[in-house]
């Protein structure tokens, strides 16, 4: 817990001068006592008074205050609260390896089980946007709170040639920030001469950089069984997101050692590149994960599901402190009042 106005924690070396001040006043009403009756007379009158009980009201008064005092000093602690206007988007790999069978049913018939789970799982005020990128990479679903369409989206993935894993960045940043010009045909092929009759796409934004994985209210998850083979470079892609403080969390699906694929009569084994998963995380300051198998991917969609819906942040909590001073306050006044309606 740390305090925006620390300086009047100072207050409280004040406490202890008026409980010796109390303590004060007590003895010397208590000596006043006895120079005016008999000793005895003073004990039994302690005694009818409650002994410790008659203190019991000024320490809950003097704690309200010391509780009080700290409130004033607007105290503020890590507190995990639910997000709010979260937009994620899953960049799912339908390159031809995703046919592999190391996963029941296959790869990809494993990888839409999970993301059904996923979007279902999700609270309906959390925005999910899906895209699919092989050779590359497009938007198959726009961020929307439905989930039947989310679901349909998933339902529709067909396998393509080459994984352009880059691309599957670049689309789904495109699809986060809509304003900032991003166009991944320029970015793959370069800048070319407008047509005439072609619509003008807007400028490319300069944008302000932020902290790595400092923006709040986005994230990517990039699920790849695979390693580039077309589009732009990974890196290049995960320094555009960091740059915009999205965290693009990895999932390598599939066994360590590949997995077989028929193509064009051919075994063909397919592995992942780890590596490039791992500095894609780490530059985005995210996570990397590995899914050996459908079961596994179910667990770490559990995982970024508390990453996303839960969010960890610097709240003040002088409220808290101020309800706990009324209520001691409160308190002390019926001890009080019971006291003297004993005495009386």
């Amino acid at each position: 817990m740390s305090f925006l106005w620390p300086k009047l924690l100072w207050l409280l070396a004040l406490l202890p001068v008026l409980a010796a001040g109390y303590l004060l006043v007590l003895r010397r009403r208590r000596a006043a006592a006895q120079r005016l009756f008999a000793a005895p007379m003073v004990r039994q009158a302690a005694s009818a008074g409650g002994g410790w009980k008659r203190h019991l009201a000024p320490a809950l008064y003097l704690l309200a205050l010391a509780v009080l005092i700290v409130a004033s000093a607007r105290p503020t602690a890590l507190i995990t609260l639910p997000s709010h206007q979260r937009t994620l988007i899953l960049a799912m790999d339908v390159s031809l390896s995703m046919r592999a069978t190391d996963v029941q049913p296959n790869r990809l018939g494993a990888a839409q089980n999970a993301a059904r789970d996923f979007v279902r799982e999700q609270p309906s005020d959390v925005k999910i946007g899906i895209v699919s990128f092989a050779g590359t990479a497009a938007l198959v679903q726009p961020p929307t709170r439905s989930r039947e369409d989310l679901i349909a989206a998933i339902d529709r993935l067909q396998l393509d040639r080459h994984t352009a894993i880059g691309s599957g960045i670049i689309m789904a940043l495109a699809t986060l920030f809509p304003d900032d010009g991003i166009d991944l045909e320029s970015i793959v092929l370069g800048p070319r001469a407008p047509h005439a009759s072609a619509p003008k796409k807007p400028p490319v934004k300069e944008m302000p950089r932020v902290a790595p994985g400092s923006n709040p209210h986005a994230a990517i998850i990039l699920l790849t069984d695979g390693r580039r083979t077309i589009g732009p470079d990974p890196l290049d892609a995960a320094r555009m997101a960091a740059e915009r403080g999205v965290r693009v969390f990895t999932v390598g699906f599939g066994s360590a050692q590949g997995g077989p694929v028929a193509f064009e009569g051919y075994s063909i084994f397919m592995m992942y590149d780890e590596e490039t998963l791992k500095a894609i995380a780490d530059l985005t300051r995210a996570e990397y994960f590995h899914a050996a198998s459908s079961e596994e991917l179910r667990t770490i969609y559990d995982a970024l599901t508390s990453r996303f819906v839960l969010e960890q942040a610097e709240t003040e909590i002088t409220a808290f402190f101020a309800l706990a001073a009324a209520l001691l306050v409160l308190a002390a006044a019926a001890f009080s009042l019971a006291r003297a309606s004993r005495i009386a």
